[in-house]
């Protein structure tokens, strides 16, 4: 027979997890395992800090005249610094802004134009289709010119896809080629990948930021990201008023149908 110290001893736990006095007893002899901390409080911390970034970053992407408006909710110092940061910003983007439209280059042209040019700063080739019936290739058409248009800073070209490489299938149009330091660091085969017929400058402002284009935090980047939530909540908003207005409908209708019962 084993000596009462050699003998397991059954101790009844309900839950080791629960702040009980008695679990406290066994936490102390090591009977059960101390209890992990709480998450919560690390949560919370996180919660907090997400909501002061948020506070402090409240003005960041928002226009001169947005600035203005805003007098009467702010702190003067406060917005005169942000009027001054955007003001700088303005300004190197205006130094920057060299090009401001597409350049179409053919093939003779694409070695200076585009592998060139390159080391001076990323350049982006749309490759388009030869056939007027191809959707895509007119969709990022129209978003190159926009592009080029806002980011005057960096290099839009264009050229026909068979003019540039003799015998490219045009299944694969559009393509976009992203050079820089004379190398294609970014390659997309159609726009399957990026939307589709749907792409925007959304998708756009993602690229040129995947490639190091621009940073996250360029202003035309914020606000076009800004905008965009606003507008999805105004859109929800409008829907719910909507759904509000459909059930009140509802309801009066059926008041209606009791009446004439």
């Amino acid at each position: 027979m084993a000596a009462p110290m050699d003998q397991r001893i059954a101790v009844p736990i309900d839950d080791p997890n629960a702040d009980t006095e008695w679990n406290e007893i066994l936490r102390k002899h090591g009977v059960i395992p101390e209890k992990p901390p709480s998450p919560t409080p690390m949560i919370e911390e996180a919660i907090l800090e997400g909501r002061r970034l948020a506070h402090e970053n409240r003005l960041e992407g928002k226009e001169l005249d947005e600035l203005d408006a805003l007098e009467d909710e702010e702190d003067e110092a406060f917005l005169e610094q942000y009027r001054q940061k955007r003001m700088q910003e303005l300004n190197k983007l205006s130094k920057k802004s060299v090009h401001g439209a597409v350049y179409p280059i053919s093939k003779p042209e694409y070695s200076r134009e585009v592998t060139d040019a390159s080391s001076k700063g990323p350049v982006f080739v749309n490759l388009t289709s030869s056939m007027g019936t191809n959707v895509e290739s007119r969709v990022l058409s129209e978003l190159w010119k926009q592009a080029a248009k806002e980011y005057g800073d960096i290099k839009f070209c264009e050229i026909r896809a068979d003019k540039a490489i003799e015998n490219y299938p045009d299944r694969n149009c559009p393509t976009i080629l992203v050079y820089k330091n004379g190398d294609i660091v970014k390659q997309i085969v159609t726009l399957v990948t990026v939307g589709g017929v749907r792409m925007n400058m959304m998708n756009i402002d993602d690229l040129l930021v995947e490639v190091g284009a621009v940073d996250e935090k360029d202003m035309r980047v914020v606000k076009r990201k800004r905008d965009t939530e606003d507008a999805k909540e105004e859109q929800l908003m409008s829907k719910g008023i909507k759904s509000g207005n459909l059930r009140h409908a509802t309801a009066v209708d059926d008041d209606d149908d009791e009446d004439w019962d």
